[in-house]
């Protein structure tokens, strides 16, 4: 399958380009074992559907899948901070001196919920990306010169000091503008292509063309989610493959150069993304009947209390499944209780094995976390 994504052209500049064939390949004779896997994909995503259906307090859940993608994304941009830093900062005030590799999580996380939200009434066109990036870019603290929501008006390159050195240089911008209309067309047009070879191929035509200054990578990633869901390939939108690309990041990056490298390895990539869908899909579905089994036990545990313990106790265990790092002071806000008696809802529930400090050194202004169902949510083959 060689040149099926474009060739390398020198520009008067004295450096190479790729400019990109029309877009989508002409894709002849997969091999059965993508066609095997991409029936197996689409047989996982439905039950993972369907479990995600059945969660109680669905919408809390769904919140922590996606933050766990913003941290995944945002590290494989090189972001330091982890989910639980992401969730620490949901409960400060947005003007605190938030470190900025937080930042980049919180604004991702805001991305993506308005990505979610805008994709409900409101078509998947290039207006729609830009609006995700604007989101992203506008008041991160760690981008400069993004120019958010605005395609490129100058040349970019990846790798290097200039784009005679770099290890890719993306399309002139001549060249990019051709090449995200043919993208926007292919969007759109739902013959010839199995719905997850396609979310495969607009990825990695995406990251090929890289149309913006910064923020490509994570862009190009939640439009794999968004894309899902704006065609209601997904009821819920719970399928995220960023800890997917963050566990096998070399590979990963190695499978989106060979895409468009001088073989073009089209078929390699899509076996790649197939295999990230599938392993995605089962741990989502495991994390599902987790959460589940453990919503179970923490009720039976509330079950003992009398009925006033018992309904505040409640009323923050479900204030949990949304934040699960908490302060005396976010109790108390959310049961109406003085200082005093936040601290003994907390005492309870350390008693009951739900809550543990997050810092157990730290001896003023505590931190408590719901660790069990924090871990529900690493990733079971990385670090946090």
């Amino acid at each position: 399958m060689k040149n099926l994504i474009g060739t390398y052209r020198l520009q008067p500049e004295r450096f190479m380009a790729f400019i990109p064939n029309p877009f989508p390949p002409k894709l002849d004779n997969l091999p059965i074992t993508i066609i095997q896997k991409h029936t197996e994909a689409v047989r996982l995503l439905g039950k993972l559907d369907g479990i995600t259906q059945i969660l109680p307090d669905k919408d809390c859940f769904l919140e922590m899948f996606v933050r766990k993608d913003a941290s995944s994304s945002s590290q494989i941009e090189g972001t330091r901070a982890t989910m639980i830093d992401a969730i620490e900062a949901l409960n400060v005030d947005k003007s605190s001196n938030i470190p900025s590799d937080v930042d980049d999580i919180l604004h991702y996380i805001d991305a993506l919920n308005y990505g979610l939200t805008r994709a409900v009434d409101f078509p998947f066109t290039l207006r729609f990306i830009k609006e995700l990036h604007s989101k992203l870019m506008v008041g991160a603290r760690s981008t400069h010169h993004a120019y958010p929501g605005e395609f490129r008006s100058t040349q970019n390159w990846i790798g290097g000091t200039r784009p005679d050195n770099a290890r890719f240089v993306p399309p002139p911008v001549s060249e990019m503008v051709s090449a995200m209309n043919d993208f926007e067309n292919f969007i759109h047009d739902d013959k010839d292509f199995m719905p997850l070879i396609k979310a495969a191929l607009l990825h990695a035509q995406f990251e090929t063309i890289h149309p913006f200054v910064d923020g490509n990578g994570r862009t190009g990633r939640m439009i794999v989610t968004m894309y899902l869901w704006h065609k209601n390939f997904l009821e819920s939108p719970v399928l995220y493959l960023s800890a997917y690309f963050k566990r096998h990041q070399e590979i990963y990056y190695e499978k989106l150069d060979s895409y468009h490298n001088d073989k073009s390895d089209v078929s390699g990539w899509i076996d790649f993304f197939l295999d990230g869908i599938i392993d995605i899909a089962k741990e989502s579905i495991a994390t599902c009947r987790e959460i589940m089994s453990l919503r179970e036990q923490d009720m039976h545990k509330l079950a003992s209390l009398g009925k006033g313990s018992a309904e505040s106790t409640m009323k923050v265990l479900k204030e949990l499944y949304r934040i699960p790092t908490v302060g005396v002071s976010d109790i108390a806000k959310w049961t109406g209780f003085t200082q005093r008696g936040a601290d003994k809802v907390i005492e309870r529930l350390e008693k009951m094995g739900i809550l543990e400090p997050l810092n157990p050194n730290e001896n003023y202004a505590r931190k408590f976390i719901y660790k069990k169902y924090v871990n529900l949510f690493f990733d079971k083959n990385n670090t946090r």
